[in-house]
């Protein structure tokens, strides 16, 4: 009979996924899921047992501090993690990015003050986020107004950023930042990453509570003259924008890996109440339409998770992979939509009852289609992949 869940995979990766699957039934029940959303909560249990498990670590080079694993291996903890809190998911796919800008296993990228964090990182005991969006820069980060100049011997940050995820807890923030006046014709050369810590009286940290994604935690932060050490410069003076680019390819398999994860277990629970509820002197389920819908919802899944596959596999065989994992964003994150729309017409009122996963779900699953990058703005990079004139 068929399923929502992956098929076709190795042992190895089946293996992983029950493991992430039983930890968090143990650490996050549904009820408690539903708790930490409801009030906008980190799970800091669930992240510390992630942690424990190496889960944190993946991405990061073992001689680095990190626990290995593949792209593959990341998308699969990533989905898990969705179907039971996507906002977890969220912070996850923040903690796997830092392992793989600091931990890729040549050296060369941080300094050896950031790349001392590397362990306590993968263990959970250090948290950190991302600093680039402002409140009017999002996806055009060349004309962002964060700035830092060395003075008396010590980087000095000022400016505002903007949904930035777990920031409220992080000890670091890597900040994208204007140090140097862009070269002729290059605006992205002169941005360069700095990693400022955040406890301290120059930076101030607001929650900004969403509709979606609340236990995500996302906030702003103002910095009016932090500082920073020298050495706490990621990656080369100038090129900043150059090494998060790097990371771009795997940011957007795993955002594709948070709405699997959410289109999967909303039509889980969408053919749950088809077979549960009665009407009409039997199971809704067996009404036409609305195996229909299901119907559709099951090949959406499946055809994102196609795509998904495809794009992790030419990342690891280290193949241009940029337009795929664009597509597989843009794919996974509409698809996922029209699922959760489904499933609450379906459920009805029964979905939109905040005792229901269903309403999480459905707000959390708004987000993945403008976030970490907007689909329209995925729809111009996969415009300028066929040759047609560059539209921004």
């Amino acid at each position: 009979m068929l399923g929502t869940k992956p098929f076709e995979e190795t042992q190895e990766r089946g293996d992983l996924r029950d493991m992430v699957a039983a930890l968090l039934a143990r650490e996050l029940p549904p009820d408690r899921a539903l708790a930490l959303d409801r009030e906008g909560l980190f799970a800091a249990d669930a992240w510390t047992a992630l942690g424990k498990a190496g889960l944190l670590g993946l991405g990061g080079d073992e001689s680095a501090g990190g626990t290995g694993g593949t792209v593959g291996d990341a998308v699969a903890v990533t989905e898990e993690i969705a179907r039971v809190l996507p906002g977890l998911a969220v912070d996850y796919v923040t903690c796997g990015m830092a392992m793989r800008m600091l931990g890729d296993g040549t050296g060369t990228v941080g300094s050896p003050a950031t790349a001392a964090w590397l362990p306590a990182i993968a263990s959970g005991e250090m948290i950190c986020s991302f600093g680039m969006s402002e409140p009017d820069v999002g996806t055009d980060l060349l004309n962002l107004r964060t700035s830092a100049r060395v003075e008396d011997g010590r980087w000095v940050v000022k400016g505002q950023k903007l949904w930035i995820s777990l920031a409220h807890k992080a000890e670091v923030a890597f900040v994208l930042c204007r140090t140097d006046p862009p070269e002729a014709g290059r605006r992205s050369r002169g941005l360069s990453v700095i990693a400022v810590p955040l406890d301290q009286p120059g930076v101030t940290v607001n929650r900004v509570h969403l509709a979606g994604m609340r236990a995500a935690g996302t906030c702003e932060i103002y910095f009016d003259d932090a500082t920073a050490p020298l050495d706490h410069l990621v990656g080369e003076r100038g090129r900043g924008l150059a090494l998060l680019a790097q990371t771009l390819d795997v940011e957007r398999v795993l955002a594709a890996g948070i709405s699997l994860g959410i289109g999967r277990a909303a039509l889980d629970l969408h053919l749950a109440h088809l077979r549960e509820r009665e009407a009409f002197g039997g199971p809704i389920g067996r009404f036409q339409a609305l195996q229909h819908a299901a119907a559709d919802s099951l090949a959406d899944l499946s055809a994102s998770r196609a795509l998904v596959a495809t794009s992790v596999r030419a990342i690891e065989d280290g193949r241009p992979a940029t337009a795929l994992t664009a597509m597989a964003k843009l794919v996974a994150g509409e698809s996922t939509a029209r699922i959760v729309d489904r499933g609450m017409r379906a459920m009805a009122a029964h979905g939109l009852a905040e005792e229901s996963a269903m309403q999480m779900y459905f707000r959390d699953a708004r987000l993945q289609l403008f976030s970490p990058v907007s689909n329209d703005m995925i729809r111009n990079i996969l415009g300028e992949s066929l040759g047609l004139p560059r539209s921004y």
